[in-house]
């Protein structure tokens, strides 16, 4: 499917409105609350969209449950600004940045949720085509 694009990504939390104040510090943006449980950010793009599914009155089911190296990635023209944003708004852990060997600058942190998240420079996206 040559035309598909992604669209949105659905972020689990299990407290909407302090998710929301997290991603609007670390994102610089308010976001929009389009539902008692669901507050979207636009990502150039791509919706991050965190869900509290209890606040919609959705049943939880056995929980959504995120392995340690599921990270949802961001590309920033700004990291060092978006590292300070993160510790300021209480980000469980953050990595120094780092240069990998791929040729990224990034970070590593953990949401106060536990979710696992990464910002990438850039300027130094690496997409998988080849170096020259």
């Amino acid at each position: 499917m040559p035309n598909a694009r992604l669209y949105r990504v659905i972020l689990p939390v299990p407290d909407i409105s302090r998710a929301a104040a997290f991603w609007s510090e670390v994102l610089d943006t308010p976001g929009e609350r389009v539902s008692p449980g669901r507050h979207y950010f636009d990502c150039g793009g791509t919706i991050l969209a965190c869900y509290d599914p209890q606040a919609d009155g959705d049943d939880v089911g056995p929980g959504w449950r995120h392995h340690p190296s599921q990270y949802v990635y961001f590309a920033v023209d700004n990291l060092e600004a978006v590292a300070g944003r993160l510790n300021g708004a209480g980000a469980d852990y953050v990595t120094p940045i780092q240069l990998m060997p791929w040729g990224e600058r990034m970070l590593y942190a953990v949401d106060p949720f536990g979710t696992p998240i990464s910002f990438v420079d850039s300027e130094t996206l690496f997409t998988g085509e080849a170096k020259k």
